[in-house]
């Protein structure tokens, strides 16, 4: 069991109020005049307050109920996850994935894919796992993040050799407006920057721009482009070389297009590639990480169990229905 939020539980004290409402006696009784009562001197009435248990059951309840307001107010976790492999959707079916799962011991575990961001997503919910627990990781890669990452469980982290994982090509939209005898061409270039680099990018020719659309060819000298098109980066005729950032993106131009040099078309896929590559982090080595701390860390971030929820709903049904039948 983990408190997210700990500090909620100092209002423990808050179930004195309970007690101390039903130790309070709030009977009334009857007094009758007797008739011989008129002989006798006439004395001050003297009430004697007398603390007792009453009507338990509701108190019961009642306490309860407040126990769970201020656990769901501290956002209780009940650990119940036990090891677990995170893997990457580039592995699940290697066969190196599964020598490596059953090398470490954990082919009973569960299977949960790899994160995005890893150590964060770890750090905010190694809570829903036992204190025994231990994480597998099998990545293609893994991003070295600022400071070390100090977890409450054990974590082996494991990458395979080149060639084991399976990564799909990247797609990559392109929009090509020619002239119906340079089409050939174009569709020649882009079949050729695909067997580049290893295969790592398709690229995908349509005739309008999209949201995904990173590059627009507009290979045409007598029209201008619908002002609507957009694309962070455009290819177009004009008499020089040049570089050039419009309202509709950054724009390279050349006399001629599409390029028919070979040496020329190279260079000018390295560029656009060195322009358009996102910044790669640096990479993380296997290793075991050992747990740094006694228990996970508190984040604002945890949400309260929705079982806990519907205990308190079922407990202020009771406690309504005890205190009406009380009444009665």
């Amino acid at each position: 069991m983990t408190s997210m939020q700990p500090l909620w539980w100092l209002a423990m004290p808050v179930l004195l109020l309970p007690l101390w409402w039903h130790m309070r006696k709030r009977e009334r009784t009857r007094t009758d005049l007797l008739a011989t009562a008129r002989f006798l001197p006439a004395a001050v009435p003297q009430q004697q307050r007398v603390l007792r248990w009453s009507d338990v059951l509701l108190l019961l309840v009642r306490l309860v109920l407040l126990v769970a307001l201020i656990a769901w107010l501290a956002v209780l976790a009940m650990p119940w996850k036990g090891d677990t492999v995170f893997v990457d959707q580039t592995l699940e079916s290697s066969p190196w994935a599964a020598q490596q799962i059953q090398a470490a011991g954990m082919g009973a575990a569960a299977r949960e894919p790899l994160p995005a961001d890893l150590w964060n997503w770890l750090a905010r919910n190694e809570h829903e796992w036992r204190p025994q627990a231990r994480f597998l990781i099998l990545a293609p890669r893994a991003a070295m993040p600022a400071l070390p990452p100090r977890l409450a469980h054990a974590v082996d982290l494991r990458l395979p050799p080149p060639g084991a994982a399976a990564t799909p090509p990247r797609e990559r939209h392109i929009v090509v407006s020619a002239p119906a005898e340079r089409q050939a061409r174009w569709q020649a270039l882009f079949a050729a920057f695909s067997t580049a680099a290893d295969g790592e990018a398709r690229y995908v020719l349509s005739d309008t721009p999209t949201a995904v659309t990173e590059l627009i060819v507009w290979d045409r000298s007598d029209t201008e482009p619908p002002a609507s098109w957009k694309a962070p980066l455009w290819w177009r005729t004009a008499s020089t070389n040049g570089q050039t950032q419009t309202p509709q993106g950054l724009s390279w131009t050349a006399p001629q297009w599409p390029l028919q040099d070979v040496d020329a078309a190279r260079a000018l896929y390295e560029r656009w590639q060195a322009a358009s590559a996102p910044p790669a982090p640096y990479p993380m080595f296997a290793q075991t990480l050992k747990a740094e701390r006694k228990k996970p860390l508190p984040t604002a971030l945890a949400r309260s169990p929705e079982w806990l929820a519907l205990a308190m709903l079922a407990l202020f049904a009771i406690e309504r229905m005890l205190a009406h039948a009380r009444r009665r």
